[in-house]
C-alpha cells in the first residue's frame, strides 16, 4: 500500500500543467534635444499566452526589460528593452523623434512605435514609428511649424500603445496640442484588471501644447516653459516616456520609458517558484518585476 502511494506521488510530481503568461517589454523614451515638439515614446510590446505548458522542476528564464533611458543629445529617444519568459519575447517600445528643422524623420519602431517630431517649413508632417504586429501600435505624427504664429504650432506626436495608435499633433497656434499617447491593453492575470504599455504624450512649444500619456503608464509630454515637465513611463507598466518641449529649458527634457513586467498564473495551489507569489480567485500568481528564474 505504501509503495503504491509513493508511485502515485512521483507520477503527480512530474505531471505538466498549463499557465497563463503575460510578458510586457520596457517602454521607449520620449524625444530629446529639440527646439520643440518632441514625440512621445512608444509602449513596450505585449505578449500574452493563454495556455502555456510548464514542466515541474524545469527552469525558465525571466528577463524584465528596462525602459529606454533618456539621453538629452539624442535626436531619437532610446528604445525600450525586451522582456522574456522562456521563448516568449516582447519587443521594447520605440523612441520618440525630436524636432527636425527641415526633415520628416519618423519616430522609432518597436513594440509600439514612438511619436514623430515636429518639423519646420517642410510642408510635410513627420510620421510616427511602426509597431510590431501582434504586440503594439504605430506612433502618431508631429505638426508642421511655421515660425510666424505665437506660440508656434510645433507639437510632437504621441507614442503608440498596446491597443491603440498614438495620436497625431493637432490644431494651430495657441490651440495646437501634442498628440496624446495611445492606450495600452488591459489584462486580469494579476487578479484584477490592469492596463499596460500605454504610449507617451507628445511635447510642444509655448506654455501649452503638452499632451497626456495613454492609459497603461504612458508619461505626459512637456511644454517649453517648464510649467509641465515630461513624465517617465510608470515602472513595471511598459509605458512610454513623455516627449520634450524645448532644449531651452532643462525641465522640458524628454523622459525615460517605464520598465516591463512578467506574470505567470495557474489554477490551484502553488506548484512553481520564483517572483512574488500571491493568490486570487483560486489561482496562484507569480509576478516578476526584475530579471530572475521561474522553476516549474
Amino acid at each position: 500500500m505504501m509503495g503504491s502511494m509513493m508511485r502515485r506521488a512521483m507520477i503527480a510530481s512530474t505531471t505538466t500543467y498549463t499557465a497563463e503568461v503575460l510578458v510586457v517589454a520596457g517602454g521607449g523614451a520620449g524625444a530629446g534635444e529639440a527646439a520643440g515638439g518632441g514625440g512621445g515614446g512608444g509602449g513596450g510590446g505585449v505578449q500574452y499566452q493563454s495556455s502555456l505548458t510548464l514542466t515541474p522542476g524545469s527552469s525558465y528564464t525571466v528577463v524584465i526589460g528596462g525602459g529606454g533611458a533618456y539621453v538629452r543629445a539624442n535626436q531619437l529617444g532610446n528604445q525600450g528593452n525586451v522582456s522574456q519568459f522562456d521563448s516568449t519575447t516582447a519587443t521594447g517600445g520605440g523612441g520618440g523623434r525630436a524636432y527636425q528643422f527641415n526633415a520628416t524623420l519618423s519616430g522609432g519602431s518597436g513594440g509600439s512605435g514612438g511619436g514623430g517630431g515636429a518639423t519646420f517649413s517642410t510642408g510635410a508632417q513627420s510620421v510616427g514609428g511602426t509597431g510590431t504586429s501582434g504586440q503594439g501600435s504605430n506612433g502618431g505624427g508631429g505638426n508642421v511649424g511655421t515660425g510666424s504664429t505665437s506660440p508656434d504650432v510645433r507639437r510632437g506626436g504621441g507614442g503608440g500603445g498596446a491597443s491603440a495608435a498614438g495620436n497625431a499633433a493637432s490644431g494651430s497656434g495657441a490651440t495646437a496640442n501634442g498628440g496624446t499617447g495611445g492606450a495600452g491593453a488591459a489584462y486580469s492575470i494579476s487578479g484584477s484588471s490592469v492596463t499596460y504599455a500605454g504610449g507617451g504624450g507628445g511635447g510642444g512649444v509655448g506654455s501649452g501644447g503638452s499632451a497626456a500619456g495613454g492609459a497603461g503608464g504612458g508619461g505626459r509630454g512637456a511644454n517649453q516653459d517648464g510649467t509641465v515637465t515630461a513624465q517617465a513611463g510608470t515602472t513595471n507598466s511598459g509605458g512610454g516616456g513623455g516627449g520634450n518641449g524645448s532644449v531651452l529649458s532643462i525641465s522640458a527634457d524628454g523622459a525615460s520609458g517605464g520598465s516591463g513586467i512578467v506574470i505567470i498564473s495557474y489554477d490551484g495551489a502553488q506548484r512553481g517558484s520564483g517572483g512574488t507569489v500571491t493568490s486570487s480567485g483560486g489561482k496562484t500568481i507569480h509576478t516578476f518585476t526584475s530579471t530572475g528564474t521561474y522553476t516549474g
